[in-house]
């Protein structure tokens, strides 16, 4: 668990790259208090399953696979968003405004291909753990 905290802190001392828009996609680990559909493990749990999901993927496993099977949003999790921008929903394209915030948290700290994760948090992340990884 260590190794993703260390992760965590590292991507959040981040200063956020210059983009007006990004793309990203994610993993999310809910849990039960989320009000997310089949989510029925405990905040400490889906910190786990997000510890060792996380240190599989670090270690090569195919993200887009990991999402397939494990997240608790639907396949396959990918967003694009606009920095500044009212977002545009036909083309689906969301303002950073109007996502959970950590998905922009930690998506503009990322390179493109890295992946990062986001902790639940009450305010920025309340649905659960987030690992995301940004596409452009």
């Amino acid at each position: 668990m260590s190794e993703l905290r260390k992760s965590i802190d590292e991507v959040a001392a981040r200063p956020e790259v210059e983009a007006a828009q990004i793309q990203v996609q994610h993993l999310l680990v809910a849990h039960k208090d989320a009000g997310v559909p089949g989510a029925s493990r405990t905040i400490e749990e889906a910190e786990t399953l997000t510890g060792e999901l996380f240190a599989r993927i670090q270690k090569g496993e195919d993200f887009d696979a990991m999402v397939k099977e494990h997240t608790n949003d639907s396949h396959p999790g990918i967003y694009t968003m606009d920095l500044e921008g009212p977002g545009d929903q036909a083309a689906k394209i969301y303002a950073r405004g109007g996502m959970v915030p950590a998905f922009g948290n930690v998506g503009w700290k990322l390179k493109v291909g890295e992946v990062g994760v986001a902790p639940h948090d009450a305010r920025a992340s309340p649905y659960g753990f987030h690992i995301i990884k940004r596409l452009a």
